[in-house]
C-alpha cells in the first residue's frame, strides 16, 4: 500500500539519534578539577570529590576526561599554562639568570599567595603522600625539568661572563629550585606575600658576582 511505503520511506529518512549532547561546560568543569587537585593533591582527591566539585556525574567525567589519572594529567598541563608559566617567561624575557630568578621568585610569592584559590604550587603539593609511582614520576620529571632549565640559563651566563667562571651552576640551580619549593610549602602554611618576598631577597643575596 502507498501508506505503508510512505511510512517506510519516512522511517528510513529519519536520522538515528546521536549520543546525548554534553550538558556541562568542559572548560568550567576542568578549572574546578584544577582547583580540587591543587587544594588536596592527587591522592586525597577522589572521583566522588571530583564529580561533586565539577557538578557532573561519574559517567560524564569518564566520557569527557577519561579516568582520574588522565584528568590529572590534563589538569597539570592546564595549571602550567594558566598559573605556572611565570618561571618560563622570566627565563625567556630577562637579560640575565639573576634577573630571571629575582623575577620568578617575586612572582612565585605573588602567585602562591593569591587570594581566591589554593596557595602554593600544584605540581609540588600534588605529590604529597602520593602512592601512584606514575604520578610521582611525572611530577618529579616536571620539577627536575625546571631545575635543568635554571642550570642551562646559568651556564649561559657563566659563558658570557655574567657569572664568575667558578660558579657551580648545578648547585645554584638546585638552590633556586629548593627556594621555590620551600616558598610553596610556606605559602600553604600561611606565609604572606611580603614574607615570601623577603625570603626571595635573602636567597638572592648569596648569588656570586663578578
Amino acid at each position: 500500500m502507498v501508506g505503508s511505503e510512505d511510512t517506510k520511506t519516512k522511517t528510513q529518512a529519519t536520522p538515528k539519534p546521536r549520543g546525548r549532547p554534553r550538558s556541562f561546560d568542559r572548560e568550567t568543569a576542568l578549572e574546578k578539577a584544577v582547583l580540587a587537585f591543587w587544594e588536596h593533591g592527587y591522592e586525597a582527591t577522589s572521583v566522588s570529590d571530583l564529580t561533586r566539585v565539577m557538578g557532573i556525574g561519574a559517567p560524564s567525567l569518564y566520557a569527557a576526561f577519561g579516568d582520574k589519572r588522565a584528568l590529572f594529567d590534563e589538569v597539570v598541563t592546564v595549571y602550567g599554562v594558566r598559573y605556572g608559566s611565570f618561571a618560563d617567561r622570566a627565563l625567556a624575557e630577562e637579560p640575565t639568570a639573576r634577573a630571571a630568578v629575582r623575577r620568578m621568585l617575586r612572582e612565585a610569592a605573588a602567585q602562591y599567595t593569591a587570594p581566591g584559590r589554593p596557595h602554593g604550587c600544584l605540581v609540588i603539593h600534588a605529590a604529597t603522600n602520593c602512592t601512584s609511582p606514575e604520578v610521582e614520576a611525572s611530577l618529579r620529571e616536571r620539577r627536575n625539568a625546571n631545575i635543568a632549565a635554571f642550570e642551562s640559563r646559568m651556564r649561559a651566563d657563566i659563558a658570557s661572563g655574567e657569572l664568575p667562571a667558578g660558579t657551580d651552576a648545578a648547585a645554584l640551580a638546585r638552590h633556586t629550585g629548593a627556594i621555590i619549593q620551600g616558598m610553596s610549602q610556606q605559602a600553604r602554611d600561611g606565609a604572606s606575600r611580603e614574607e615570601l618576598e623577603a625570603l626571595a631577597e635573602i636567597a638572592l643575596s648569596i648569588w656570586p658576582r663578578t
